[in-house]
């Protein structure tokens, strides 16, 4: 019996480390040449997760904004967090509205540059920031209905 349970604890064991190589395999994989600028190892699992949904792309990076609201050019920010349940509940929604009014939204994954939400003062996710002539201009907080964002962009963006 004592050996039976040797060779199943083994056995088992064994499946464990193969899972978790196929884990990280799949993971190494999926974080190749990733938005982020980012080694997978130093990525979070809820961001690897999202790197093939198309409702994830367009990431801008911290430098790329900071150079953005200094030439004064108009960009328009999505602030999340892939952990956020109102963020995975507003995305579906908002990034489509956004490609319907021709609105160019980047987005910026607070869970992968934490630092991001002191210097935007971003105290909740999700928060839209539209930002013109080197400041922001407004912002939109939390998961709002949908026709409250497309009034935020018809307002802000669009000029309609």
């Amino acid at each position: 019996m004592k050996k039976k349970m040797i060779i199943f604890g083994s056995v088992l064991v064994v499946l464990i480390a193969a899972l978790a190589v196929v884990v990280s395999l799949q993971n190494s994989e999926k974080a190749e040449g990733n938005p982020y600028n980012k080694d997978e190892s130093e990525l979070d699992q809820a961001t690897i997760d999202q790197l093939d949904d198309p409702n994830y792309g367009n990431q801008i990076l911290p430098d790329e904004l900071s150079e953005q609201i200094e030439s004064g050019d108009p960009v328009t920010v999505y602030f999340y967090s892939p952990t956020c349940v109102y963020c995975q509940n507003t995305t579906p929604y908002l990034v489509p509205l956004t490609e319907d009014m021709g609105v160019d939204m980047k987005k910026m994954n607070l869970e992968e540059f934490e630092p991001q939400m002191a210097k935007y003062g971003i105290e909740a996710t999700p928060t839209v920031v539209h930002f013109e002539n080197g400041e922001e201009q407004d912002r939109i907080v939390g998961q709002q209905p949908e026709e409250a964002f497309r009034e935020f962009f018809e307002t802000n963006v669009t000029g309609n």
